[in-house]
């Protein structure tokens, strides 16, 4: 069974974001988006490498590939839980569109460029849809012109799949069971829903001997860091909750909770930092912006 969960972004960026795994990738992207959009080849732009990570290039764990019809793709895992998620899958999306331009170029020349959301909690409101797909429409007929179809973003929430083996029946399904119970799967005793699609069958067999000694110890601190964000933060919501009902009134409950987490993530930022964590990891861990990280080390050393 795996013993290494691909949830963790790290090992999420190995698995789906190595050379000699691209058939994996190409896998997933075509179980998310369209008919229309299926890739045959892709080129990663950011290929998994141990020594970038050790170097702190590789501190932000999305995967960046152009498919061969030209489409550019931001695939990435969120673990940790995030208020602000849908600006930063937008900020990600046009960071990769800007990135397509070199000098000289023309903008006639920019690609359609798709981001890939897959989130370990629920974020989408009011709906049990496990896959959303955002596009630009006129609002005046609700219908997509395709006059704007640089744009595409999609929303994976595993949290809210809620299907058995025997009730799996696309390739989506398959990729999610395995992300979401990949704990529960032996490549000796796949469920026969699992076990006639080859991708994921060389996942599960690719999971857990993917990791080097060193390699495995990153995945490891990864893990416990994202761990104790979400320990913290859950202490902070209870705290922020109590705070609101000895207050016995909605404002006061809804301030404690977010003065709570906010000042729970700043403490977490500043522990992180003080054991030489990256600035961009800490970011990433958090969700506070790098500069405001920057803005509490100043305070700190100027104390």
């Amino acid at each position: 069974m795996c013993k290494i969960n691909p949830r963790v972004d790290f090992a999420f960026k190995k698995l789906f974001g190595s050379e000699e795994n691209k058939d994996l990738l190409i896998s997933l992207i075509n179980a998310i988006v369209s008919e229309q959009e299926q890739v045959v080849e892709v080129e990663l732009k950011n290929p998994y490498n141990l020594a970038d990570y050790r170097a702190g290039k590789m501190s932000i764990l999305d995967i960046k590939a152009k498919a061969e019809n030209g489409r550019w793709f931001n695939v990435e895992m969120q673990i940790s839980e995030d208020y602000n998620f849908d600006k930063r899958a937008i900020y990600y999306w046009a960071k990769l569109v800007t990135e397509q331009l070199s000098e000289g170029m023309m903008f006639k020349e920019l690609k359609k460029t798709i981001s890939i959301s897959i989130l370990d909690f629920n974020f989408i409101p009011n709906t049990a849809e496990v896959h959303n797909c955002y596009k630009i429409i006129n609002t005046a007929t609700g219908k997509d012109d395709r006059l704007h179809d640089i744009f595409e973003l999609h929303y994976i929430e595993l949290k809210k799949f809620k299907k058995s083996y025997s009730q799996i029946n696309s390739a989506l399904d398959r990729w999610i069971t395995f992300l979401t119970k990949a704990d529960k799967l032996d490549k000796g005793l796949m469920p026969k829903e699992l076990a006639s699609d080859k991708a994921v069958v060389k996942a599960v067999d690719a999971v857990d001997r993917m990791f080097n000694e060193e390699e495995r110890l990153v995945y490891e601190v990864r893990m416990q860091s994202l761990a104790d964000v979400e320990s913290k933060i859950a202490s902070a919501e209870e705290k922020g909750l109590e705070q609101g009902r000895e207050e016995g009134r909605e404002e006061g409950r809804e301030e404690g909770f977010v003065e709570g987490i906010n000042q729970t993530t700043k403490n977490i930022a500043l522990n992180l930092a003080k054991e030489g964590t990256a600035i961009e990891i800490i970011a990433k861990v958090t969700g506070l912006p790098v500069s405001e990280i920057k803005q509490l080390l100043q305070n700190v050393d100027g104390q």
